[in-house]
């Protein structure tokens, strides 16, 4: 079956940078279309991340110019490379497919970003 388990979160202070990780099992990430979503308090969960089985990305308005989604195909994981980071970026992260998201999803990884 298919599970996703993210890595890399901590605590931060604004302007400093973390690499998420996720490991996945059951689906094939360089054949499928992945992103990086997050969830912060009180928000619904949002896609900040895509990167397709072509090696096209897409990124929010919210984070382009300070993330970067990319994958190791050996070993079947996705990678989220945060930089600038800033206090609105405090979220759980999360990958999962894009679109049509698993119904699975992993437990995530805390960010938390002090101003």
């Amino acid at each position: 079956q298919v599970q996703f388990v993210e890595s890399g979160g901590g605590l931060v202070q604004a302007g400093g940078s973390l690499r998420l990780s996720c490991a996945a099992s059951g689906v094939t990430v360089s054949i499928n279309a992945m992103g990086w979503y997050r969830r912060a308090p009180g928000k619904q969960r949002e896609l900040v991340a895509a990167l397709s089985s072509s090696g096209s990305t897409n990124y929010a308005d919210s984070v382009k110019g300070r993330f970067t989604i990319s994958r190791d195909s050996a070993k079947n994981t996705m990678y989220l490379q945060m930089n600038s980071l800033k206090a609105e970026d405090t979220a759980v992260y999360y990958c999962n497919r894009v679109p049509g998201a698993y119904a699975y999803w992993g437990q995530g990884t805390q960010v938390t970003v002090s101003s």
